[in-house]
């Protein structure tokens, strides 16, 4: 038994050369290693016995070497061969190993050896030879460890960095796994969940299994038992959390009805079913007496601001105060003007605040109060809060929300955003909150036409471009990037820009991106909705809430380098108008890869469905990072997936708090306060 915080240098059997050279590259303890998980196994363990066949596949052969000697081709450059042949099965077929610039290698092998080796055989007119084999000595000689770890087994194969080699992980990982106990002092998951599926499994059995599994099986079952505990532990503070805003109290908000009444009857539409069945819930839990903790998600051009300023006015109804926190400066002018446009004539005072603005008069009597995080630095400006609506919450984390909701008088909380979050992940990053979802647009005969092109189609863009522009029409050109990079193969967007202003000149072109000023960004946005920029060359900063409906336009260069979801996000900047729309999606012309993956973009404009197939495709990346959750990403993320699974982390949490709501157990001791990195999380950019 070895303690997680042990010195790789005092493993068991460990040899020091292993523990030295992972020990360079900060894999310095038993916990390093553990957690330092395969990214995938190769199954070793099927013999090839009768001949050796070259072909594009690696082959696993049980060899005995016949003949050893380096061969040199002047200077210092040459190879080591082993001849070897079938320890059983042809004797007259021979095999010769080749290790290039590796004299040493000649200590290492000797004459009669019995190797296990794996690796591609090549054919070179009529010789057949496999270069830098994976190999492991049965008997015959000396090597690492006597037991099979590298070949004849399910495998496992390590991202490495700097001097690491997958043979010295592999043995540090094999003497590591032998000494860890049966069971840790005590595991996370409560016993009970070990029934069934996950019969007999502990922490440290799965680790085991994980590196170095048994079967394909017991690898699975192993990975769905740590991601179930990772699960658990997340679903732990998300429920611990729900319950804490239920108990804090609240203050029930029914209001009179008016304003509401007097909203209704000046807008230029109807509510959709969807909208009116979202507005329902969150009235019902504004007038419950209990603290409102709710997610309003939908599609792009679902309507969720105007629930938003339904929910707002019950609250101003209500006698009380109401605030909506955006991300950008750019995203709460565009809500204040809203704001303006549809409450100020029913008698309200908007107040906008931001970096770079701040409110006039008496804050205090100000009923509705719109804002960047700057709205978290102002203690004066938040006065009697009855709702905080924090939008394209995905951009805030957890900890803002937090400093946020905690300025008000235990204030409803109503956050929202435009990206359709599949149901797996809602259960997990938002699992906190009660969810509404505005699964209908209003608008359905603005129609966006979505293309998939090669970067040399250029040409023939601008000129579809400047055609739409001589009708009255404007575009968006959108870049990844700000500034040319040499690491990353994609476009910038202020080389973009001098390059399309060129191709439309004598068309007025504007340039948009995150390390322009407050005043530059706003200035730019002004003159695009007015009309007098034809095109705007932009990064994704354009991407939430920006809304010229005279945009009919956008093209998006290297898009093989966004998600589904986010390219998704940006085409929603157009078809916010009367006129058919057109979305061109650039990659390279031969990536066929990323074509494929785009091709939903042309099928479907359902952000719901693409939501979804983003996940499948490309795993939760790093959604579930310390700045949503205040953990680190998950070892596990593409199990969440799995909605059967998070959904039996959920159980097993709420189970915990409802019989040790306090979580004296152990084992809890990590959750029974909120994370370092969530309490002191700095402002996210």
């Amino acid at each position: 038994m070895i303690p997680l915080d042990l010195s790789l240098a005092e493993v068991p059997g460990l040899p020091a050369h292993a523990a030295r050279l992972l020990g360079k590259e900060g894999i310095a303890t038993v916990a390093d290693v553990v957690w330092h998980l395969p990214f995938r196994h190769e199954d070793r363990r099927q013999m090839q016995a009768l001949a050796f066949q070259a072909g594009p596949l690696p082959s696993c052969h049980h060899v005995l070497v016949t003949k050893t000697g380096n061969k040199f081709f002047g200077g210092r450059s040459g190879v080591f061969e082993a001849v070897v042949r079938h320890a059983t099965g042809l004797l007259g077929q021979q095999l010769t190993l080749k290790w290039w610039n590796m004299p040493f290698m000649s200590r290492v092998f000797a004459e009669g050896q019995e190797l296990i080796v794996y690796g591609v055989i090549k054919d070179s007119k009529g010789r057949l030879s496999m270069s830098h084999p994976e190999y492991e000595i049965v008997k015959g000689g000396a090597d690492d460890d006597a037991e099979q770890i590298h070949t004849g087994r399910i495998t496992p194969i390590y991202r490495l960095k700097g001097a690491m080699t997958q043979k010295a992980l592999r043995v540090a990982a094999w003497h590591v796994c032998r000494a860890l106990p049966e069971s840790f002092a005590e595991d996370l998951l409560p016993k009970p969940s070990a029934e069934g599926e996950f019969a007999g499994l502990t922490r440290s059995l799965a680790l085991r299994e994980v590196h170095f599994p048994s079967s394909m099986e017991k690898l699975e079952q192993a990975r769905r038992y740590l991601a179930l505990e990772e699960f658990y532990g997340y679903q732990l503070r998300v429920a611990r959390r729900k319950r804490r805003v239920i108990e804090s109290g609240g203050r029930a908000q029914k209001g009179t009805g008016e304003l509401l009444r007097d909203f209704f009857n000046e807008l230029p539409f109807q509510l959709t079913p969807a909208q009116q069945r979202c507005l329902d819930e969150i009235h019902g839990d504004m007038a419950s007496g209990a603290p409102m903790n709710r997610l309003l998600h939908g599609d792009v051009g679902s309507g969720k601001t105007v629930v938003a300023f339904a929910a707002m006015l019950r609250a101003v109804e209500s006698g009380r105060q109401a605030v909506l926190m955006a991300p950008t400066q750019i995203l709460a002018e565009q809500h204040a003007r809203s704001a303006r446009q549809w409450l100020e004539p029913l008698g309200l005072r908007v107040a906008l605040r931001t970096g770079q603005t701040r409110p006039t008069g008496h804050t205090g009597q100000t009923e509705i109060v719109i804002g960047t995080h700057a709205l978290l630095h102002d203690a004066e400006l938040m006065h009697n809060t009855g709702i905080v609506v924090i939008d394209e919450q995905h951009k805030f984390g957890v900890a803002q929300r937090a400093r946020l909701i905690r300025k008000g008088d235990t204030p409803d909380v109503l956050v929202m955003t435009a990206t359709p979050i599949p149901r797996t992940l809602t259960l997990t990053i938002y699992g906190d909150l009660e969810v509404s979802t505005i699964d209908q647009k209003p608008r359905d005969g603005v129609k966006i036409v979505t293309k998939v092109r090669p970067k040399t189609k250029l040409k023939d863009a601008a000129k579809f471009l400047r055609e739409q522009i001589e009708e009255g029409r404007q575009g968006y050109i959108v870049y990844a990037l700000i500034d040319e990079s040499e690491k990353l193969e994609a476009g910038a967007a202020t080389k973009g820009h001098e390059e399309w202003s060129k191709l439309l000149a004598p068309c007025e072109v504007g340039l948009l991106h995150g390390r322009m000023s407050a005043e530059e960004k706003a200035d730019v946005m002004k003159r695009f909705r007015a009309g007098k920029l034809d095109a705007l060359v932009s990064t994704t900063v354009i991407e939430v809430g920006i809304d010229v409906p005279n945009a009919t336009v956008m093209f998006i260069h290297d898009a093989g380098r966004f998600g589904l979801a986010q390219l998704h996000q940006l085409r929603g900047r157009i078809g916010r108008g009367a006129h058919t729309s057109y979305c061109v999606l650039f990659v390279d012309d031969k990536d066929d890869e990323n074509r494929q993956r785009l091709a939903i973009m042309e099928e479907t404009s359902d952000g719901f469905q693409i939501a979804e197939e983003d996940l499948r495709r490309r795993g939760p990346g790093d959604v579930l990072g310390h700045a949503q959750s205040g953990q680190a990403p998950l070892l596990f993320g593409e199990l969440l997936a799995d909605t059967r699974l998070v959904r039996l982390a959920r159980q097993l949490a709420e189970k915990t708090l409802d019989e040790d709501p306090h979580l004296r157990r152990p084992a809890l001791a990590a959750f029974r306060e909120e994370p370092v990195a969530e309490k002191e999380q700095g402002m996210m950019q």
